[in-house]
């Protein structure tokens, strides 16, 4: 039996389900699992973050193309419905599922890892890589993370939201090459997405609507503030609040300057190094 780990990533969906399995992964060291991802581009990349084994899929459907009936699956995606995750419960050995809603309701035959639930079965953690718990000079004031996806081009459009904030850009994973240049041209100061890392550990305050780059901020001593984008999913919004941290709706310049004001008085919560606990689980729920 092999084990697999299906993560849902592509231009309209960015990369933070890429980057949470990155930090669980590497947590599992050794463990024979393969990477799967919805589209090529990141698969081929996956080394680069030390994941040895990545395939790139396509659609959700064809996960059965290259696991078989038996195996084992962490499954890390809003995109099936509740009939196919009851066929993949069915047809793996062991099925493990990462959800995000607060709402969630965990089915008799998976086990769960959720930032919000508890009981038999679920691992009741928030995934960190243990790197960002290092805390380093903040050197850059504040920083800008739009997030690995802008397939509408909305950074653009909503540049006047930041402009006189006057932050480092965060270059996503998925932007055009000619979106790509044109944004160089309008920051003077940016980060490649190569240097994600150093981003996350210079920000003293970074502004994003990726929600694991809040959480990779806020474990590094930094002082994110949430984006929430239209297009996104406001299923970390229980969580953020929960965490104090600010979040900010509609574009809204004012509000974003508030905060900024403020930023000092702001009593973040904490998270801790969850990684081995996460591991643990899916050891033990896995059996591997």
């Amino acid at each position: 039996m092999r084990t697999f780990y299906y993560v849902h990533t592509g231009h309209r969906i960015g990369l933070d389900r890429f980057r949470r399995a990155v930090a669980i992964l590497n947590a599992l060291g050794e463990e024979d699992i393969t990477l799967l991802t919805s589209d090529y581009r990141i698969a081929q990349t996956a080394r680069d973050f030390g994941i040895q084994k990545s395939v790139g899929i396509d659609v959700v459907r064809n996960i059965p193309q290259i696991a078989h009936n038996g195996d084992k699956l962490i499954f890390d995606s809003e995109e099936a419905n509740p009939i196919m995750l009851e066929d993949m419960r069915n047809y793996f050995s062991s099925f493990v599922r990462i959800s995000d809603k607060a709402d969630e309701v965990k089915a008799k035959n998976e086990f769960l890892l959720s930032p919000y639930l508890e009981g038999e079965g679920i691992c009741n953690a928030i995934a960190v890589a243990d790197k960002y718990f290092t805390y380093k000079d903040k050197t850059v004031e504040i920083s800008y993370f739009f997030g690995d996806d802008d397939y509408e081009k909305d950074l653009e459009k909503h540049f006047d939201f930041i402009e006189d904030l006057h932050p480092h850009l965060q270059l996503g994973f998925y932007y055009f090459l000619d979106y790509e240049e044109m944004l160089k041209t309008k920051f003077v100061n940016y980060f490649e997405f190569e240097e994600y890392d150093e981003m996350i550990m210079q920000s003293k305050i970074l502004l994003t609507a990726s929600p694991q780059a809040v959480l990779d901020s806020l474990a590094s001593g930094g002082k994110p503030i949430y984006i929430q984008r239209e297009d996104y999913s406001q299923d970390f919004k229980p969580l953020f609040e929960n965490l104090n941290i600010p979040i900010v709706t509609h574009y809204d310049k004012n509000h974003i300057k508030v905060i900024i004001e403020t930023i000092n008085e702001q009593n973040y919560g904490n998270i801790e190094k969850n990684c081995n606990k996460i591991a643990n689980f899916l050891k033990e729920s896995l059996i591997l």
